[in-house]
């Protein structure tokens, strides 16, 4: 027999969970889990973390609102997935379409995902055209250079004599020996 989990949470402590509850109690849940915390962020749900983890394979998480659980479709999704992942199942109260126990919900879902899908999509490519763009301007990457050209040069020409080591280079410029090695190869 599937478990049913619970999720509800309020923003604020002045907010107080006796509806989210409630509902959740009449869809038979066997456990729930509650928080007071900011949504505003993804991060900082750790009531949400700990039922998602007590999810089992068949096992429902039943949430009572949805707008309380995630912040944007992508974060969502991630969630869905996370859930999915561990072959459990969501149902929605308040949003009868996010039912993953009917193939209605599960189709949604797809349709869902794709979408969030082809928005990661398009940020990776417009990630990549900024930076594209950016070497044009010429715009270096990376960290910045320990060593100064004119510094690389001296270090690389007394490298080269072979008097020093790049270890005893290294300790004049207050570098590591491997930024000084990398100039000789």
């Amino acid at each position: 027999m599937p478990c049913k989990i619970g999720y509800a949470r309020v923003s604020t402590k002045d907010q107080n969970l006796d509806r989210q509850i409630a509902a959740l109690r009449a869809a038979r849940c066997d456990r729930i889990f509650r928080e007071k915390a900011s949504g505003k962020g993804t991060k900082g749900r750790p009531e949400l973390e700990k039922a998602i983890d007590a999810l089992g394979t068949g096992d429902i998480l039943v949430v009572a609102e949805w707008d309380r659980t995630t912040r944007s479709m992508l974060d969502g999704v991630a969630i869905i997935e996370r859930i999915n992942a561990r072959g459990a199942l969501l149902k929605v109260l308040d949003r009868p379409y996010l039912d993953l126990t009917t193939p209605i919900g599960r189709g949604f879902i797809a349709f869902l995902s794709a979408m969030a899908e082809d928005e990661r999509h398009r940020i990776v490519k417009r990630a990549n055209g900024g930076r594209a763009a950016a070497r044009v301007r010429g715009v270096k990457f990376g960290r910045k250079p320990k060593l100064s050209a004119f510094q690389q040069t001296e270090a690389a020409r007394r490298l080269a004599k072979g008097k020093e080591s790049a270890a005893q280079i290294a300790q004049s410029y207050q570098v590591s020996r491997w930024t000084i090695a990398r100039l000789g190869g």
